[in-house]
């Protein structure tokens, strides 16, 4: 029996006959040509031919008219890789018009082929030893052209804040001044010295670059100097590159994903992926820890509800989430896929922690970086501001309670607000 991978394709146009333009996506994108072959090749290229699930037309008043269409790609038309069923479901057909993939729902016999996170939102949290609250994450700033005492200092400060990850900026690349195995041993000695003060693990994401087939390479050397975390620019390498990495059992840090060159793609309501895809299911897929991605609130604003969307997609236990077909619905146990954590990121101070657990739960990042370099009392009184928040918010308290007992959160609260609802 044939299994399919689905696509979910929005297609706006004033005229088409949609289901006309369905039938030839499902054609077109599979066996080419299907009326003028002869009846035994039909029978032959029926396992290749690719289906119509659904067409859903709207017109609304004074609107554009749309169509929402899902068609069914055989398995058998691509290797079991995500370039692979990319390029078949919306290579060529990126480029027609007005149209935008909305959803990607895979074959159980696909989804086999991808061990996903190897750590995960639980294996991130027993490496921190942390189980009850938000993780709080801080962002070097201003690391272009500094040398690594600097950014060793830099490191100390935030890591005295009682932050629980720190990340390298995703534009510090391999350079002479600052090379990965230095950042990563300046970085875990910093890490070391807080901790004997704070009591608390740290994961250091350090950015892994260079050209993609010495990525590998790379990945191992900072590991062998001691790094315990990895931030990756997916969207630039691509997918499988990814997989590569979170697949080698040498590879044995979690991963980071930063959403760099997202907004090429999701933005348009006419073009691209939607976020939820790019961000969501793809990255889970291909084995990111962690997916860093525009919140709703900050300075680089995602609408909420594909913010919410991204999340559905990293935390979803319900195959049916996923899986086109088969048993999806009676299946939840063979998604095995560990959730990712939600990092929504841009623009974050401590203002604004409540509305990201109201709207993320505990098991989320707060990430941060002018609401941590930026405060007025210094990068390690940030990261304490932030704490203070997340502690108010999941002990029941408010954050102007919480500030009247902390001049780390009462100072940033003065700098930035409390934004409401």
């Amino acid at each position: 029996m044939s299994s399919y991978c689905m696509a979910t394709y929005r297609l706006f146009d004033e005229k088409a006959d949609f289901h006309k333009k369905a039938q030839g996506i499902a054609v077109g994108l599979t066996v080419g040509s299907w009326t003028d072959l002869p009846e035994a090749k039909k029978k032959h290229m029926e396992k290749h031919l690719g289906k119509v699930v659904s067409v859903d037309v709207h017109e609304p008043p004074g609107g554009e008219r749309f169509a929402d269409i899902q068609i069914a790609y055989p398995d058998a038309n691509f290797s079991r890789d995500i370039p692979a069923l990319l390029v078949t479901v919306f290579g060529k057909l990126s480029m027609d018009g007005k149209i935008k993939l909305l959803d990607l729902h895979f074959s159980e016999s696909f989804l086999e082929g991808f061990a996903g996170a190897k750590f995960g939102v639980r294996g991130v949290r027993q490496l921190l030893g942390v189980h009850d609250r938000p993780l709080l994450m801080s962002i070097f700033k201003s690391v272009i052209g500094h040398d690594l005492p600097e950014l060793r200092e830099q490191f100390l400060l935030q890591a005295l804040g009682g932050v629980d990850l720190i990340k390298d900026d995703e534009i510090l690349f391999e350079n002479p001044l600052t090379p990965i195995e230095k950042r990563v041993e300046i970085g875990m000695q910093a890490a070391r010295e807080a901790e004997r003060q704070t009591g608390q693990k740290l994961l250091y994401a350090v950015n892994l670059s260079g050209p993609a087939g010495h990525l590998s390479e790379q990945a191992k050397k900072a590991i062998a100097a001691g790094a315990n975390a990895l931030l990756f620019n997916v969207l630039a390498y691509g997918f499988d590159t990814l997989r590569e990495l979170s697949s080698d059992p040498e590879i044995n840090v979690p991963i980071a994903a930063h959403p760099a060159l997202a907004g090429a793609f999701y933005p348009s309501p006419y073009h691209g992926i939607a976020a939820s895809v790019l961000l969501g299911k793809l990255m889970r897929l291909a084995g990111a820890d962690l997916v860093l991605f525009p919140s709703p609130y900050g300075s680089v604003v995602m609408p909420k509800e594909e913010n919410l969307a991204i999340l559905q997609a990293l935390s979803a236990t319900n195959a049916a989430d996923y899986i086109f077909g088969g048993n999806a619905e009676n299946t939840a146990d063979s998604l095995r896929l560990a959730s990712s954590f939600p990092v929504p990121s841009a623009g974050i101070h401590p203002g604004l922690v409540p509305l990201i657990i109201r709207d993320f739960g505990l098991d989320v990042v707060v990430n941060a970086g002018g609401g941590v370099h930026g405060h007025p009392m210094g990068a390690s009184a940030g990261g304490w501001a932030f704490r203070q928040a997340i502690d108010a918010v999941v002990q029941g308290a408010s954050l102007q309670e919480q500030a009247g007992r902390h001049p780390e959160l009462q100072a940033a609260v003065q700098a930035w607000g409390i934004k409401q609802a």
